[in-house]
This record gives C-alpha cells, structure tokens and sequence, in this order.
C-alpha cells in the first residue's frame, strides 16, 4: 500500500479518506478481496448525502470496508480505482458509484461500539450518523483506527 509521502511526491497532493458501509450477507469484505485488482463498483447507493461524497472521492483516496448489520465493525481497507460515474442500477438516473479495490485486511476489526466509546472519535461521522452508507473519514481518525485496528504503515 501506498503511503502518504509517496502519494505526496507522485503528485497526489490530497488524500482524502472514507468510509464503506455493506451488509455482510449480501456483499461481504471477503467477496470484495476476491475481487482482486479490478475491484468492484460500489453501486446501489441511493442517499444524496452518500452520493455527495462519492462524488467527491478521486483515485486512489482510501477507504475503510464496514460491516453493517450483526458485526458493525470495520474489517478492511479499500481503494478507489475509477472515480463517479453513473450507476446503471439506478433506473432513475440520479445516483452513480465508484469503484474500489481491496488493499488489506484490518487485523483487528474496529467495532461501532469501540468508535462511539473513545474520545479521539467522538465526532467521527460514523459515530454520530452511523445510518449514512458511504462517509467521509478525516486524516486523525484515519490514523486512530489504524493504530487501533493494527494496521501496519
């Protein structure tokens, strides 16, 4: 995985963060890995919110992979490979996607439990709407739940 620093010199000058939510059951953290490297689009997202941020994502920016449902846990890392464009499951032509690749497990998974109850986190957006199905993450909360999910780098 690429770092910051090397993000930084290849010209990349803003990294931006985000959060994935799925349920499990119907598209898990293991069948995105099996993906490999032509990833898989990031459709069916039908919020405005979530849309919005979607938009806002460019190649290469990182985002978590998160189980909804029973687990509520972030369990991956995810890359994005193509940026918005329409979602041809959208029959009204309102909502697009993106695509994303798997990058690397988190060890340890972080949980909505363990989000909600550390202070470091406390304005995570997970944390106050945890309903939103795509989100942005900052750059320290990024950082914190890597150290606390041990992810190396």
């Amino acid at each position: 995985m690429e770092n910051d620093a090397q993000r930084l010199r290849r010209g990349a000058l803003t990294m931006k963060y985000w959060l994935f939510k799925t349920e499990p059951d119907a598209f898990s953290w293991e069948m995105q890995k099996k993906k490999g490297a032509k990833g898989e689009l990031w459709s069916g997202v039908r919020n405005f919110a979530a849309a919005k941020h979607m938009k806002a994502m460019a190649k290469g920016d990182l985002g978590f992979f998160y189980h909804t449902g029973e687990e509520k846990r972030i369990v991956g890392i995810v890359e994005v490979i193509a940026e918005y464009k329409p979602d041809p499951t959208d029959e009204t032509a309102r909502f697009g996607l993106v695509d994303v690749k798997a990058v690397e497990d988190v060890p340890n998974p972080v949980t909505l439990v363990q989000v909600k109850a550390d202070p470091k986190l406390k304005d995570m957006v997970l944390a106050r709407e945890p309903r939103l199905s795509v989100q942005p993450v900052s750059e320290a909360e990024w950082k914190h739940i890597c150290k606390l999910g041990g992810v190396k780098g």
